[in-house]
């Protein structure tokens, strides 16, 4: 089976995970599925769900970053799930550093 039938199999939340692990190479990653919330909207009518979702994540490659490009980043990383109907992100998105206790 080639990866793309692999890849069905897995939640969109774990693709989510595995894909932004493998490009970003982060230490924390939190994927939320929300599309519960949006139950009803012009987005999600017709469609399996899964469409909606918070992600925080800590990358070293957000050093130097402005908050703009961490979020190209996150997209660019999830362009064939963004293609194939997820909708919405909420990005929080830091530095090893932002995110240690102070």
């Amino acid at each position: 089976m080639g990866s793309r039938g692999a890849s069905v199999l897995l939640s969109r939340a774990s693709r989510i995970k595995t894909k932004l692990q493998s490009t970003l190479e982060a230490s924390v990653i939190e994927v939320e599925d929300v599309s519960h919330q949006h139950a009803g909207h012009a987005a999600v009518k017709g469609t399996q769900g899964e469409t909606h979702f918070n992600v925080k994540i800590v990358s070293p490659k957000f050093q130097g970053q402005s908050l703009v490009k961490r979020h190209r980043m996150v997209y660019d990383a999830l362009v064939e799930e963004l293609q194939s109907g997820l909708h919405a992100l909420s990005i929080i998105a830091k530095t090893p550093e932002e995110a240690a206790p102070k």
